[in-house]
């Protein structure tokens, strides 16, 4: 039996707390996990591993040698890779969340210009619109809104992600100038359901901060959608200003009621606390946070 291999597959169960996703993530067959579990079972002499028909979860003596080995297997890794990095090599897989706005504008850009530096670097790229436990779901790093709190991670601020309202110039022709909030209650509203819950609008203005009432004619969590129809001139709405810039300078949106903004969401850069941080992975994120830092639309 390969220790090694066999602590890699115990561990990767537990954190997944599924066979078959363990052997999907390790690219290997359900059968051919249990029989490497069973065989580390026999090799300690103790049983890891409690099985239900839902989940599977670690024993008292299964935990104790999952925080082991996860530790130890983070060390060899990193030990691996430090070596290779000597030798002028950066590389292996990493593992890369982001909320799916954010990733497909400008993460994905910096992702690419990482890779021409360090081609030995594949990247998982998974940008989605929610939040994810970053040791149970084997991700390196990801971006979040919002501080992280509950889980062992060490995190980087990245600066506060502003939010506007604009319009297209069509929309405004059609109604009007948009010159008080009453005129923007009245108006037909495309926003998110983090943004405006309870169909109220967040705003600040220098110190002073009020919800005012809208009226949503979209609700959506999809950053294209919100984008395409403010262009259409179907609708106005908050909008991160990083998403807009372009179009803004374009002229193809303009701003409305530019006095007031939006109230900002921090942003972070996340990743796990652990005894070391493989070269791949430090590399991404010298790399990636001045850059992530300097996007129009984040301050500090």
């Amino acid at each position: 039996m390969d220790l090694t291999n066999a602590l890699r597959a115990f561990v990767r169960t537990v954190e997944r707390g599924s066979l078959s996703a363990a052997a999907r993530d390790l690219a290997v067959s359900q059968p051919a996990i249990t029989k490497v579990i069973r065989n580390l079972e026999s090799h300690v002499g103790a049983r890891l591993l409690e099985r239900s028909s839902r989940m599977v979860r670690p024993t008292q003596q299964g935990r104790v040698l999952y925080e082991a080995s996860r530790e130890a297997l983070g060390t060899i890794d990193s030990a691996l890779e430090g070596v290779r990095r000597d030798m002028g090599a950066v590389e292996g897989l990493l593992r890369l969340h982001a909320p799916s706005c954010l990733g497909a504008h400008h993460v994905h850009p910096i992702v690419t210009k990482f890779q021409a530096e360090h081609p030995g670097v594949a990247v998982d790229l998974v940008l989605e619109n929610r939040a994810v436990d970053l040791i149970h779901e084997d991700f390196d790093l990801a971006i979040k809104y919002g501080r992280p709190e509950g889980q062992e991670l060490i995190i980087r601020r990245l600066g506060m992600v502003r939010r506007i309202l604009v319009a297209a110039p069509t929309f405004l022709e059609r109604h009007g100038p948009i010159e008080t909030l009453e005129k923007l209650s009245s108006l037909p509203v495309i926003t998110t359901p983090t943004v405006s819950p309870r169909d109220r609008l967040p705003l600040q203005r220098g110190n002073e901060s009020l919800d005012v009432p809208v009226r949503p004619h979209i609700r959506t969590n999809s950053a294209e959608v919100l984008i395409n129809t403010l262009l259409r001139g179907h609708a106005m709405g908050p909008v991160q200003s990083l998403l807009v810039s372009e179009e803004l300078n374009q002229g193809r949106l303009v701003r409305v009621l530019p006095d007031y903004e939006v109230k900002s969401t921090e942003a972070f850069l996340a990743y796990p606390s652990v005894r070391f941080m493989r070269p791949a992975v430090r590399a991404f994120t010298d790399f990636a946070i001045p850059r992530l830092r300097a996007i129009d639309g984040i301050v500090g």
